[in-house]
């Protein structure tokens, strides 16, 4: 038995956060909302899926976000992100010590620290 891959990563958010959240995930990244199970959606939170791209944000009451653990996204054009990410005010963080990538980080409306990845081959 082993380990093979990973399905989704789950993000916690604050109860009520679900707008915000999708005007970000959405809205900036362009990561389309997918519905949750009807069992599971009563407790809030939201899905955003695209093929094997799978972030799930969570309700966690007495929410603290992640300042250092963060899933790490493979984008393109991540010139075009960053512009949009000035232009909405997000802060941002460049970050060249990774061999082979451009890379910069930033943080979702909660908070939560992500790292936005893209090839510098491509």
């Amino acid at each position: 038995m082993q380990v093979q891959r990973l399905d989704h990563v789950q993000l916690a958010m604050p109860p009520g956060g679900e707008d915000r959240a999708r005007e970000f995930y959405h809205g900036v990244l362009g990561i389309p909302e997918v519905p949750k199970p009807a069992d599971m959606a009563k407790r809030g939170g939201c899905w955003f899926e695209r093929g094997e791209l799978k972030v799930h944000l969570g309700v966690e009451a007495g929410f603290r976000p992640a300042r250092k653990a963060h899933p790490a996204f493979i984008v393109s054009d991540l010139g075009a992100l960053v512009q949009r990410f000035r232009a909405a005010g997000s802060a941002l963080t460049e970050d060249r010590s990774l061999a082979g990538y451009y890379r910069i980080f930033i943080e979702d409306p909660f908070g939560n620290r992500l790292e936005l990845m893209e090839p510098a081959d491509r």
